[in-house]
């Protein structure tokens, strides 16, 4: 199909592309201005676009759940750090409401060089096919996919079929998944894009690859048979060439940032050199113990320090070229580097593997007892080759440990298997297992936490005639609403646990409100700090996913010039919002406060929240929890590990004496101390609750949502459900 071509005006192209693949229907479509101008883009723009695709009744792999790819009006600007993030969103296979993976690459940005601000997927199709977005013949094609299965294969399929026709590689981009998508709820969608700078085996140049790996979205997209998207394009040319309404106000910003960052970087968290694993450090302090360590029952451990990111900076890492996900952004964390690998069909062969960033080091890592990192960056090529989602797949092998571990499992229920702490060789063949579906365990391994945990305890049961496991079980079960938790430990965070019950709707991520580090330096100390930072915090961090940013530059570069604001949240980083505001102003010609740019989130957390309801009903507010494993010990050999710490924790919850605790039994301060922290999270949640306007039961009221001006965009269904909930 032609299309015509489109200019940029204030970062939009106001079109969007809809296609599908069923019926082979391609369809380019005007976008409404009002819609635009009120979702702004991202991952607001596709939520409402998924929202109005489905019905309460629609499931994960109906053909009319979309996949829809989202950047946003800021993605794509080279003029300033951080500005290639694209949204993947669907109704997700692992957890049945709406899924949202924020990712990296070229993507985001080529997909709106091509002329599109978001492109819709629906349909199915019987064999595997790819979509081609080629903007410089003005073409879309659905042509025929070959039948490859690994990622990295598909790649170099992919590279020489367009390179052998002309197009130079940095005009190659292209998202994928593999096999591991096709056999397991949690596939990760791989963004690949190629860095001309980057020495890799003898040669110059390497194709690289983000994901977007939460919530099992590269399964929807495997579930349709869409083997790849690629985009044929170049950046635009010429002056003001993104349309801003301010150029000079646009690059202006971006050189501030851009210097803030590299003056503050190297002598902060050394992102550059480090990458996201250099916060593993930091988690595993012992005034912390933050970091996941035996499936989050230890909070740090001595050999940390042999899979943090001074290692990888100084024995992994290829420090040469660039490494950046996008042109612009000197903060430059997109490490990487090769290893040998120990097993599976490719073994003994030398390859580049993307990554480790914090999750993965630590999920591969610490959570398991592996203090190896070579094998840490093998399960992330492996899981990246075969597209799966590391955080889910490692936070459930921690699980399968500790079931092991306490006798719910044994080899007997599993035909002769089982795995221990610190097998790292045993850990990187069940990944093998697992996308390959090799026996009964792999098999509900691929479907994910909750139906593990249902296997686990009829296993447990026919074995033992008990029939009170499920209690026990879910207490170290580490998800929330069916997503695996992310790798922190929150027992010494308040404000973190409610981001992962309550604040997070997608699931225990910490994508929306990543409160952790903060609240262990003290930047929330009262309770009603804390239940504010479970709405400010999420406006900012999500507010950049509607924008089409990378969080990095503003959350882990703490620009000094906030320190000198009064009367605000300094930890929030005001300064470097301000600059934020510049280029979000200059590009749409608005005159906003960052405080006002971002409280225009609101209006999609309600919406994802208004979904939510539609799968979970009246009982909504019951999934807003966390396992009591996510909360502090759950038994008294666990609390005796911090005895010191907990002992003081029970003193003041007590008002009593040192001496006084010491005479009561382990067992019983432990459940002292997790009822108490049990309470101020129900309290924590219902603050929030009512900061955002919602009943009690956590459902938005009309009132909330008419205020915020979103009822209109709601669907009579949802309208209809919402109405007989909260009595309007």
């Amino acid at each position: 199909m032609q299309y015509p071509q489109s200019t940029l005006t204030h970062g939009y192209t106001n079109r969007l592309l809809s296609i599908d693949i069923g019926t082979a229907t391609i369809s380019v479509i005007d976008l409404d201005p009002e819609i635009r101008d009120f979702f702004i883009g991202g991952r607001g723009l596709g939520l409402y676009f998924l929202h109005k695709r489905i019905s309460a009744a629609t499931k994960p792999t109906d053909p009319e759940n979309p996949l829809i790819f989202s950047p946003g009006p800021l993605g794509g600007i080279p003029q300033f750090p951080g500005t290639s993030k694209c949204m993947a969103i669907s109704l997700s296979p692992l957890t049945k409401i709406p899924g949202v993976s924020n990712f990296g690459g070229h993507f985001g940005a080529f997909l709106k060089y091509a002329g599109f601000d978001l492109l819709e997927i629906t349909g199915k199709t019987s064999k595997p096919v790819s979509i081609v977005i080629n903007s410089f013949t003005r073409e879309i094609d659905i042509i025929p996919a070959p039948p490859i299965n690994e990622v990295f294969e598909l790649e170099t399929h992919l590279v020489k079929l367009y390179t052998d026709k002309g197009y130079d590689k940095k005009e190659i981009v292209f998202v994928s998944s593999g096999i591991g998508a096709d056999n397991t709820h949690f596939g990760c969608i791989n963004s690949h894009y190629y860095d001309p700078t980057k020495p890799v085996n003898g040669a110059k140049g390497v194709f690289r690859t983000k994901q977007a790996g939460r919530t099992g979205l590269g399964s929807i997209m495997h579930d349709k048979k869409l083997s790849s998207v690629v985009i044929l394009s170049t950046y635009p040319k010429g002056n003001n060439p993104y349309g801003a309404h301010d150029w000079e106000k646009v690059k202006k910003a971006g050189t501030t940032l851009f210097k803030v960052v590299k003056e503050v970087d190297p002598n902060s968290l050394q992102m550059q050199r480090k990458g996201s694993a250099g916060l593993i450090s930091f988690m595993n302090k012992e005034d912390y113990k933050s970091l996941p360590v035996h499936n989050y029952q230890y909070g740090s451990h001595p050999d940390a320090e042999k899979i943090c990111g001074t290692h990888y900076a100084e024995s992994l890492f290829e420090h040469k070229g660039m490494d950046g996900c996008f042109p612009g952004c000197n903060l430059q964390c997109t490490k990487g580097g090769c290893v040998t690998l120990k097993t599976g069909k490719h073994k003994g062969k030398r390859v580049w593997v993307d990554g480790p960033e914090y999750e993965t080091a630590a999920g591969f890592g610490s959570n398991i007892g592996v203090w190896d990192p070579h094998l840490i960056m093998e399960a992330n090529w492996y899981c990246d080759n075969y597209g799966v989602d590391t955080i889910t797949l490692a936070v459930i092998i921690a699980f399968l440990m500790e079931c092991f571990q306490r006798g719910y499992l044994t080899p007997e229920d599993t035909g002769g298997y089982s795995i221990t702490w610190g097998d790292g060789i045993g850990v990187l063949n069940f990944i093998h297992s697992v996308v390959y579906r090799e026996s009964e365990l792999a098999r509900i391994v691929g479907q994910g936490m909750p139906e593990l945990i249902k296997w686990i305890i009829d296993k447990y049961q026919a074995r033992t005639n008990r029939s009170d496991a499920r209690g026990e079980i879910e207490k170290f079960a580490m998800h929330t609403k069916g997503l695996p938790f992310s790798l922190y430990r929150t027992h010494r965070s308040l404000s973190m646990q409610g981001s992962y019950a309550a604040a997070s709707d997608i699931g225990a991520h910490h994508a929306a409100a990543w409160l952790i580090k903060l609240d262990l330096l003290g930047a929330f100390p009262t309770f009603k700090d804390k239940a504010m930072s479970l709405v400010s915090y999420p406006r900012v961090r999500l507010g950049n996913d509607n924008l089409g940013l990378c969080k990095l530059p503003w959350v882990d570069v703490f620009n000094p010039d906030s320190k000198l604001r009064e009367g605000t949240d300094i930890f929030i980083n005001p300064a470097s919002q301000e600059i934020y505001a510049d280029f979000y102003n200059g590009m749409l010609g608005t005159n906003m406060t960052w405080q006002e740019i971002f409280a225009q989130t609101d209006r999609d957390i309600n919406l994802q929240r208004v979904m939510n309801i539609m799968v979970y009903g009246k009982n909504t507010g019951d999934h807003d929890w966390i396992p009591d494993r996510a909360i502090g010990p759950i038994d008294g050999e666990l609390y005796d590990n911090e005895k010191e710490y907990h002992d003081g924790e029970v003193s003041k919850i007590l008002e009593k004496s040192p001496d006084e605790v010491a005479a009561l039994s382990s067992g019983e301060k432990q459940k002292i101390l997790i009822d108490h922290r049990k309470k101020s999270l129900r309290e924590l949640i219902q603050a929030y609750y009512e900061e955002r306007g919602w009943t009690d039961s956590g459902i938005p009221t009309v009132t909330t949502l008419k205020e915020l001006g979103l009822w209109k965009f709601i669907t009579p269904e949802a309208q209809e459900i919402l109405s007989s909930f909260n009595g309007h």
